[in-house]
């Protein structure tokens, strides 16, 4: 275990907080990419944490750099603002396997619950196959490829697509909706992350999708072309009311499964609300939120799939839900938007 960060305050808080599982053994510090760099062909450790804002260079160029020759698994430490949502998201992309927001006050502050959220990421982390990360970034080069002119809705196709996603969620869903057409029914999504980051998140996906991403809000009707992303911090459900679906946000709420929002939350709903006219998807991430939200809906005459092992970062959850048999059918992350356009379009 390598720790990398520019702070020293920080990079003892980190070694000491992650020495404390006997799991886990920090093999070294570095207070730079340089000296990490050195560090990784010196050491050779199984995962790294590693700060964004860093002088010399910072943590998302340094990724870049690194993860075609070197792809080690790298847990990011952020801050909680807007533009660390942004850069965070930017290191997703570059090939981080999950995140945690580094404390404001390492000197002070309350980071037990964060030194916690970190020891089980860097377990989760030293799990996720680096060796296909070129396929992982592979898919962003998707692009959308409509169905022919003669493709219909089908008369008893689905009303409602729902998708759970959560450590490497961010390339698994661009890579699903960019391969989705405008007309696609509506869409409920469940990635796990903060509050700060998940408008980062919407605006970014729907930059790259053919269809309206954004932010779900309470109450509001579910309408098709649009993709309602679950804000961090709250559950997302979907009810029925006078023959219409909506959105119902939940702050309130514990956590689920280990989330707020959870996928369990959200699948559940669905099976309630409207089962047999939805299908729905459980992506890349740790653990096993959604596993047995999937069955039920599986169970309620909705159709399931789950991603395969091949194409996932990290088979926690999708694992999971092939354990349970909740997923009619196991998918490579490329086939998951065409399964989920045929479910909607046929050709005569």
């Amino acid at each position: 275990m390598l720790v990398v960060d520019d702070s020293a305050v920080v990079r003892t808080v980190l070694s000491r907080g992650l020495s404390a599982d006997p799991e886990i053994e920090v093999v070294g510090t570095a207070c730079d990419a340089y000296e990490a760099r050195e560090a990784l062909v010196a050491l050779k450790p199984d995962v790294m944490t590693l700060d964004i804002e860093m002088p010399k260079m910072d943590g998302v160029s340094f990724l870049r750099k690194l993860m075609p020759q070197w792809p080690v698994p790298t847990v990011m430490v952020s801050t909680l603002t807007v533009h660390g949502g942004t850069r965070t998201l930017e290191a997703l992309r570059a090939g981080a396997v999950d995140y945690v927001a580094k404390p404001t006050d390492p000197d002070h502050g309350d980071v037990t619950g964060m030194l916690y959220e970190l020891r089980s990421k860097v377990k989760w982390a030293s799990q996720a196959d680096m060796t296909r990360w070129r396929h992982h970034t592979a898919t962003r080069q998707t692009r959308w490829v409509a169905p022919s002119p003669s493709a219909v809705r089908t008369q008893d196709g689905p009303r409602l697509i729902a998708i759970g996603a959560s450590t490497g969620g961010v390339e698994a869903l661009h890579a699903v909706l960019s391969t989705l057409r405008a007309e696609m029914p509506p869409i409920v999504i469940v990635q796990h992350m903060p509050a700060t980051f998940t408008p980062v998140l919407a605006s970014w996906l729907d930059a790259r999708s053919p269809l309206t991403v954004r932010e779900a809000r309470h109450d509001e009707p579910l309408e098709d072309g649009t993709v309602y992303l679950a804000p961090g911090g709250a559950h997302l459900r979907v009810r029925r009311r006078g023959g219409a679906l909506r959105a119902a946000l939940d702050p309130q709420t514990a956590e689920v499964s280990g989330h707020r929002p959870s996928v369990d939350v959200l699948f559940a709903s669905v099976a309630q609300a409207a089962p047999r006219e939805s299908v729905a998807v459980l992506l890349t991430g740790m653990g096993r939120d959604g596993a047995d939200s999937l069955l039920a809906l599986r169970n309620a005459g909705a159709h399931t799939a789950a991603q395969d092992e091949a194409t996932s970062l990290v088979f926690g959850m999708p694992r999971a839900a092939a354990a349970v048999g909740a997923a009619e059918t196991i998918l490579a992350l490329d086939k998951v938007g065409p399964w989920l356009v045929r479910s909607v379009w046929e050709t005569p």
